[in-house]
């Protein structure tokens, strides 16, 4: 008996140490080895096949808690009805230019609010009652009146170029208004539960029908209910027809018909971009420019090939962990911790990022998530990266990316990105991944200055009877022979 119970407490103390010891990643050891079952597979419940949408007062009934903490999040408070409160309203209408064409009396609803808001006003537009947007919207980083151009973007060749023509039911609609992507019907003025979750009438009768739960999902496709808004997209008509202009006052900025569960590769064209090819929405390199570019870049990095999803850093409901409140290093430490598989392959966080431990170098988002989009054009660089990987000095200035896009200049400004990509170099701190990068960027401008250089000589010799070129070639280099005779 007593060596059964010596051999009890052995075991116990050894459980207790392999726990204390135990990868962080542990916990999502089963989320993490899901099957995948592929993006066109159908998800959806089938007793949802047939539901309608019931709004959150519904839902609210049996899941007090979520909609406390969803009431009090930024989706809750993407469409605001003025009339019922007018203190939604953050921007300063005395201070509206004189050739506004709204006034605050004509807005209905509110869009946005933390970086910036747009008001829409009842119009009838191609024959229906609708919405379009002023035409100046209010940056809220900046709190100044700016002009906003609503047709400026992808679609300008599918609308006139007058807001008064331009409606918010084939652009905004789809994401901002609960059941408006499924139905072409605003249901609730918000990103509510069922935006999530799809439409909940069945199982608002019964909670023994299943809503479309995103955490049960092979975690590939438990992103796609962030990614249905949280990822720059085109008409997904185009797929047939690449031809902007057959979508003539029709083009949608959102996947039309798309419910969450179903397949959104079925509904969802993406925004178009080859790594190397600035766009207006990409850096080089894939970096978002802008906002709502999350989804574009995240789904070529290694965490989402993994089964790492948006709610593991994200709570859905509250929207934790935001850019403008961070959780630090925590959220990050999670999975990630010194000595583990999946790094930091280093033992303090000190020796990882070769700054002080609670310095601002030493947050993991400003190296891995760096700032390189804007909200608007003139707002200031508030956008994080979610591709994850460090950019280096070297590969920002080869990609022909702004200084101020890099985690390194961000924070040094005064040495410049040549001086700290030699800092990073005194550290040890290269890798083979950029290296092809870097070699393309130096040989091709080595090429571009010899291009430049024999141009030069060329355009020279026609009024320089004793300059000739004599140009031969060896392997892929071309060496200019120049014989000067006087």
């Amino acid at each position: 008996m007593k060596r059964l119970i010596i051999l009890l407490i052995l075991l116990a103390i050894v459980s207790g140490i392999a726990w204390f010891f135990k990868p962080k990643i542990t916990p999502y050891y089963a989320q993490l080895t899901k099957p995948h079952v592929g993006l066109a597979a159908n998800l959806q419940p089938p007793s949802q096949k047939d539901a309608t949408y019931v709004g959150s007062q519904k839902c609210r009934e049996c899941h007090k808690e979520q909609y406390h903490d969803w009431k009090h999040s930024m989706h809750s408070k993407m469409i605001q009805d003025i009339r019922k409160d007018p203190n939604v309203v953050v921007a300063d209408f005395s201070k509206l230019p004189d050739d506004a064409d709204f006034t605050l009396k004509d807005a209905v609803y509110t869009i946005g609010s933390k970086f910036k808001q747009r008001y829409m006003i009842p119009a009838k537009i191609n024959g229906k009652e609708d919405y379009r947007l002023g035409n100046y919207q209010w940056n809220s980083e900046t709190k100044k009146w700016q002009h906003f151009k609503p047709w400026k973007y992808w679609y300008h060749d599918a609308y006139p170029h007058d807001n008064h023509q331009f409606p918010t039911s084939n652009t905004c609609d789809g994401c901002h208004f609960t059941g408006y992507m499924a139905t072409g019907k605003r249901y609730e003025p918000a990103i509510a539960c069922e935006n999530c979750h799809g439409p909940g009438s069945n199982h608002a009768k019964e909670p023994k029908n299943p809503v479309y739960k995103a955490s049960l999902s092979d975690p590939i496709r438990t992103n796609e209910v962030c990614l249905q808004c949280h990822m720059r997209n085109r008409d997904n008509r185009l797929k047939k027809n690449p031809d902007i202009k057959a979508l003539w006052m029709d083009a949608k900025d959102y996947p039309d018909g798309y419910q969450p569960g179903k397949p959104l590769i079925d509904y969802k064209l993406a925004a178009p971009f080859v790594l190397g090819k600035e766009t207006k929405e990409f850096w080089a390199n894939g970096a978002a420019k802008k906002n709502r570019t999350q989804g574009n870049e995240y789904v070529r990095d290694a965490m989402y090939r993994h089964g790492i999803t948006c709610i593991n850093c994200h709570d859905p409901h509250k929207l934790t962990n935001t850019a403008q409140k961070s959780e630090g290093n925590a959220a990050c430490m999670k999975c990630h911790s010194f000595g583990s598989i999946i790094g930091p392959h280093q033992t303090s966080l000190s020796a990882h990022t070769h700054h002080k431990a609670d310095s601002k170098g030493s947050l993991c988002i400003e190296c891995h998530m760096p700032k390189t989009g804007r909200h608007t054009g003139k707002s200031p660089l508030t956008v994080r990266s979610h591709m994850f990987a460090f950019t280096s000095p070297a590969e920002t200035k080869a990609w022909k990316m702004p200084p101020e896009t890099n985690a390194c200049y961000a924070c040094h400004k005064d040495r410049g990105l040549d001086q700290l990509q030699k800092d990073l170099e005194s550290w040890g701190m290269v890798a083979w991944r950029n290296q092809e990068v870097l070699s393309h960027a130096l040989l091709n401008k080595n090429q571009k200055e010899e291009k430049e250089f024999s141009s030069s000589l060329q355009k020279k010799s026609l009024n320089h009877p004793y300059i000739s070129h004599t140009l031969f070639r060896r392997k892929s280099q071309i060496f200019k022979i120049i014989f000067f005779f006087n």
